[in-house]
């Protein structure tokens, strides 16, 4: 299978964002110095978006050539996900609770547990946190949301691969893809705005993969313009207001469509220029963990500053740089130390279910 481009700094650039996302927002609730009023600092969750349709470009396109391939198999497909989401995910999910439930009410630090706790276990044990971020949990739990929306969509785009011819696999997508971003829209099904379930992300990404595949972006490849158009519709869209569309299917359709160009852009074309630092890289590689932890992090961050603002009077500047720097900080040490003690045994025993 032909390699493609190293997405990592892109991982890291985006759970960059949504790391500044979160900040202000649990600064804000106890009471700290917080800075949002820029656009950068409220793109969190397109951030995720982008995610999903890079998941689904790299997902969809493996599926896609195993198919191709006559090698595809469901079995390998769910290990390789199982080993590399489940246990990190896991282990936050029950983090999470003793956290909300336990650790707090030790530290006698008031939080509010408004659902019962079996329910809250069942939900997040059958990938439907989504669903349970609208109890308002705490955010160590509401972040396992995306991550619920990527399960949700594995446990379905596998079996509709297999079973389906693969000659029909494009046109079968695009049609899924455009149905589904139809009934998501529809006041009727209001519940899938609700509780976040933008599959057709995933699927936009797909059938950016297949087009890829079939050689029919190739004027993309070619274009000396598009990908660096492409580009800077993307900053622009991240670092200021003016591509913000108040109607939801102009918006949703907008980012699709520029998300899905800009995820093959940068995986296609030289237009656009490769980050090559290591250091920038290996963050990329653990951008999970990074994604995972920073809500830990960040906890421990701002509980800190809060004793200690009670003994030093700090400008509030200084406090807001540096809550920012030592949660990124403190966060990497945990993704680092948890992809090499914790993740890294069951990616190796995620490379024995290759295809």
């Amino acid at each position: 299978m032909k390699k493609l481009p190293n997405l990592n700094p892109l991982r890291f650039i985006l759970v960059s964002i949504v790391i500044i996302y979160h900040i202000p927002q649990l600064c804000q609730n106890q009471g700290l110095p917080y800075y949002f009023n820029s656009p950068i600092f409220n793109r969190g969750v397109e951030a995720v978006y982008m995610f999903f349709v890079l998941s689904g470009f790299l997902i969809i396109r493996l599926i896609y050539k195993s198919k191709i391939n006559n090698t595809f198999s469901i079995k390998k497909f769910y290990m390789r996900r199982i080993l590399r989401i489940l246990p990190l995910y896991y282990l936050i999910v029950i983090f999470g609770f003793v956290f909300y439930h336990k650790i707090l009410p030790f530290l006698n630090i008031p939080f509010a547990n408004e659902y019962d706790l079996k329910t809250g276990i069942l939900m997040n044990l059958f990938f439907i946190p989504n669903i349970f971020f609208h109890y308002k949990p705490g955010g160590i739990l509401e972040v396992l949301w995306s991550i619920g929306i990527e399960e949700q969509f594995y446990l379905m785009i596998a079996p509709l691969f297999y079973f389906i011819k693969k000659d029909n696999i494009f046109i079968t997508l695009l049609i899924v893809t455009l149905v589904y971003f139809t009934l998501f829209h529809l006041n009727s099904l209001w519940f899938l705005k609700k509780y976040s379930f933008v599959y057709f992300f995933m699927l936009s990404g797909g059938i950016i993969a297949i087009l890829e595949e079939k050689k029919k972006l190739e004027f993309i490849k070619k274009s000396k313009f598009v990908p660096p158009i492409v580009l800077t519709l993307v900053v622009v869209f991240f670092i200021t207001d003016f591509l913000q569309f108040k109607n939801l299917i102009m918006r949703n359709l907008f980012i699709t469509i520029l998300f899905s160009l800009f995820v093959y852009s940068i995986s296609h074309t030289s237009s656009i220029i490769e980050i090559k630092s290591k250091f920038i890289n290996y963050l990329g590689k653990i951008s999970y963990g990074i994604y995972m932890y920073h809500v830990i992090a960040l906890n421990i961050v701002v509980f800190s500053f809060q004793s200690i603002q009670q003994k030093y009077n700090f400008n509030s500047i200084i406090t807001i740089i540096l809550i920012h720097i030592l949660t990124f900080v403190l966060t990497i040490i945990f993704a680092h130390f948890s992809y090499k003690y914790f993740e890294l045994p069951f990616l190796k025993l995620k490379e024995k279910y290759n295809y």
